[in-house]
């Protein structure tokens, strides 16, 4: 049976594409991030949503919200088939469901310094087979990304979205204020080669190992250097914005590790942050690694192990990953390759 077309609501078009199971499961995220949606829109009224209340089990700083979002989803999961659920915000993992199909691990609130000045946040999730029989345990969420069953996130901005793949393309559903449903927006999204834009965080670039400052050094010589081309620079401070424009227009994001304390194996989480994203770029036709390595392929060691990101259009992540493998040197450095062009790639 073919799958419905753009403007059917969500939850019918997840009964049409995947099991029963799966699809409670996605339609439970869904649900969820709309309660999370609401809550933000209160803004203050909600009470200082931005407001520090701790830190996680790995020393960042929780906010209000992240709290809030992290219990609304522990909540949403309770009536569908999820074994356990792996958050962000909690040090191990809660056990949900002992039927439970499937286990869920995400960020409740990616993006949380943009909380109090109103900029896009999100969720991110992924969705892996739980094991056979008995109680969910940290191992068991210790699978490589390309053992997903689902991924996707929410997107709480000027429009509420959800953003989701199955393994069969990666698909968008918009919330409608007016019925508080989803209806589906997009189908099988593909993500566009060419775009001269790219998301990094320029304020580290001294901390940045020696690969990704050539790589930098070389987009923002423009025109004048090897690429060719003068480039664009985005950067949001939420993932998800950033993944979801990459998703719609191309280019590249990039989110090394670095020199200091806390960040030298990378700052993003593998399992929650790092895998859904790079499946949902790949699903679009895009890469995902971590400098050199697939980042689905990766094996993790605890379910907060975290990791290095590059992803986006598939030319501009194979040509930054070859500034790790072939120790390529700035342009900025070697003026030779500056106007010579000898590197010249999109």
């Amino acid at each position: 049976m073919d799958a419905p077309g753009l403007g059917v609501e969500l939850q019918e078009f997840l009964r049409a594409t995947t099991s029963p199971a799966l699809a409670d499961v996605l339609a439970a995220l869904a649900a969820t991030s709309r309660t999370v949606s609401a809550h933000i829109r209160r803004g203050a009224l909600a009470g200082r949503l931005g407001a520090a209340v701790g830190v996680n089990s790995d020393g960042d700083a929780q906010k209000l919200l992240d709290m809030f979002a992290d219990s609304a989803f522990e909540r949403g999961l309770a009536g569908c088939s999820v074994r356990a659920l792996a958050s962000e915000e909690r040090e191990g993992v809660t056990p949900i469901s002992a039927e439970g199909e499937y286990l869920v691990a995400l960020d409740p609130l990616d993006g949380s310094s943009n909380i109090d000045i109103n900029m896009t946040i999100g969720t991110v999730f992924s969705v892996l087979d739980a094991p056979a029989g008995g109680e969910a345990s940290e191992a068991a969420f210790l699978q490589p990304g390309h053992k997903q069953r689902a991924a996707g996130f929410a997107l709480y901005g000027p429009q509420t979205i959800f953003v989701f793949t199955t393994g069969a393309g990666v698909h968008v559903a918009t919330l409608d204020p007016a019925s508080a449903s989803f209806f589906l927006t997009a189908q099988h999204l593909m993500i566009p080669e060419g775009r001269s834009e790219f998301a990094i965080n320029m304020s580290n670039s001294r901390h940045w190992p020696e690969p990704v400052k050539a790589y930098v050094d070389d987009l923002l010589m423009g025109a004048e250097g090897p690429r060719g081309k003068d480039f664009n620079m985005r950067w949001v401070a939420s993932m998800v914005a950033d993944a979801y424009r990459v998703l719609l227009r191309g280019g590249v994001y990039l989110y090394p590790d670095d020199a200091r304390p806390g960040y030298q194996k990378g700052r993003l989480h593998l399992l929650y942050e790092a895998n859904p994203i790079a499946w949902l770029i790949e699903q679009a036709g895009g890469l995902a690694i971590d400098g050199v390595n697939r980042i689905l392929d990766i094996g993790l060691d605890d379910v907060h192990a975290r990791t290095p990101l590059i992803f986006g259009s598939t030319d501009k992540v194979e040509l930054a990953r070859g500034y790790f493998l072939d120790g390529h040197r700035s342009a900025a450095r070697s003026p030779l390759f500056g106007r010579r062009g000898l590197w010249r790639a999109s």
